[in-house]
């Protein structure tokens, strides 16, 4: 088919599919299966085919991510059972204040939580982010959202460890040292500066609660807020509000009673609450490590696995729960988070069969076609490929990879440090992050965000970091030769 053609069938579906969520509220589930299968059929991949691919697209995204859901959902859902997130978010506000907090949770999710797989880190940190928004006033989800979105996204294609990050400096030849320090260069402001003009933006009035909001999960976070509060000494009898949490009367040698039972959440430490999270956290941290300098460590590698390093958070943050608040609680935070995850589990891989459909067209290589023959302010260039490859096939480490390898083997001919390009690649890669993201719709979803809402906190939050972070791009290119 022509090439004009296929352009006009993918930018017209899309178009279609956020009018329809947006316009005609639409359920985006089938908003999303629609679309892929108008693509399919639209562009020639026929019936048959177009079924397999977004089969094959809903199960890969499923695989790469599913049990990470669960097991993030599940551990959000006991920490607020026990208070952990309200009181996390007390400290976290004394420490850095109402207005810091955004910030200090920005540069960190962009920089060392890198580590971390994404999704994971998005459904543990939710919970959190849900907890903070009420503070920073009436945009705060806004606020909230807008942070994820441009730390995190900001992280995987800019920053070591991210897996896109390490994939660049692999293609172009550029050691993880300087990729590290060169992408620290750009990541920090670009972080800060988006933060700000976002949240700047959603004060004014770009965020209105009204539309932009919708409870979409619900974490139990009135019960965590009253565990939190409860102090030492309270008790709560069978009958009242927290039944569960009954105890035990025992005998003593004089005759008394004395009283076991779950213990107040309040009294437990918080890092002993957060503690099988971190130490999750920390073992694939080590393995990522192990990775990056090619050491092989059998017993690491299963341990470091998101999956069982989760697992095992799951199954410790359990104990702490049954130790701290009971075990009915545990098992009631338990069947919440099992029914919270269902509807992001559908929501996320029909995003993977819609952008599965769109990448098994040709519609990368017209691109590619397009852009490979100039040589005008190869940096501009590499970041505008790299953003249309973006909004039309949703991935932001194949856009990323796409528009560096172009360049890269011309780089040395322009004169152009390899780093260069790679940043510039990464930046391009961030924008537009919309409808066809599994990361959109897990943002939307655990955040409490409207679809429309979404759009600003997301896909205007995180263009917005790409334009700041190809503007430190070419800064940074005065002073790299």
């Amino acid at each position: 088919m022509p090439d004009w053609y296929t352009l006009t069938v993918v930018g017209a579906v899309i178009l279609a599919v956020v009018v329809v969520i947006v316009r005609f509220r639409i359920n985006p589930v089938i908003a999303l299966a629609l679309g892929a299968a108008a693509i399919g059929l639209l562009t020639g991949l026929g019936p048959v085919d177009t079924v397999s691919v977004m089969t094959q697209g809903f199960g890969d995204v499923m695989m790469e991510a599913g049990l990470l859901i669960a097991w993030g959902v599940l551990i959000g859902s006991m920490l607020n059972e026990m208070g952990a997130i309200t009181r996390l978010v007390e400290s976290l506000l004394r420490v850095f204040g109402r207005r810091g907090v955004p910030y200090a949770l920005g540069l960190s999710f962009a920089t060392y939580l890198q580590t971390i797989f994404v999704d994971a880190m998005i459904v543990i940190a939710a919970p959190l982010a849900r907890r903070i928004a009420p503070r920073l006033g009436k945009a705060g989800t806004g606020i909230m959202a807008a942070t994820f979105a441009i730390s995190l996204e900001v992280g995987i294609v800019m920053m070591v460890p991210g897996f896109a990050a390490v994939a660049l400096a692999g293609l172009l030849g550029v050691p993880l040292g300087i990729m590290l320090l060169g992408g620290l260069a750009v990541v920090v402001p670009t972080v800060i500066l988006a933060i700000l003009v976002m949240s700047v933006l959603f004060r004014l009035g770009f965020w209105k609660p009204a539309t932009d909001e919708q409870q979409l999960i619900s974490d139990g976070e009135e019960v965590a807020e009253q565990s939190a509060s409860q102090g030492v000494g309270s008790a709560r009898s069978v009958g009242g509000d927290h039944g569960d949490r009954s105890t035990t009367s025992i005998a003593t040698v004089d005759g008394s009673t004395r009283q076991e039972g779950p213990r107040d959440p309040a009294s437990v430490p918080l890092l002993a609450l957060f503690g099988p999270m971190l130490a999750a956290l920390a073992l694939i941290a080590v393995q990522a490590v192990l990775t990056v300098v090619e050491v092989e460590l059998p017993a690491m590698q299963f341990l470091g696995n998101p999956v069982i390093a989760l697992l095992l958070a799951v199954i410790a943050t359990g104990l702490v729960g049954r130790a701290t608040v009971g075990t009915p609680r545990v098992e009631r935070a338990l069947v919440r988070g099992f029914q919270d995850g269902g509807q992001i589990f559908v929501l996320t891989g029909v995003g993977g069969a819609l952008a599965a459909v769109i990448a098994e067209g040709d519609l990368g290589a017209i691109l590619q076609g397009y852009f490979s023959a100039t040589t005008v302010a190869p940096l501009l260039v590499v970041w505008v490929m790299a953003a249309v490859l973006h909004i039309a096939v949703g991935s932001v480490t194949l856009s990323a990879i796409t528009a560096a390898g172009i360049l890269g083997p011309v780089a040395a001919t322009l004169g152009l440090n390899p780093l260069l390009i790679a940043l510039a690649a990464g930046a391009g890669a961030l924008f537009c992050i919309h409808v066809t993201s599994n990361t959109f719709w897990l943002l939307q979803s655990f955040l409490g965000q409207s679809v429309r809402g979404a759009l600003k906190s997301v896909t205007v939050a995180v263009s917005v970091a790409s334009v700041i972070a190809l503007g430190m791009t070419l800064i940074l290119s005065i002073f790299v030769s």
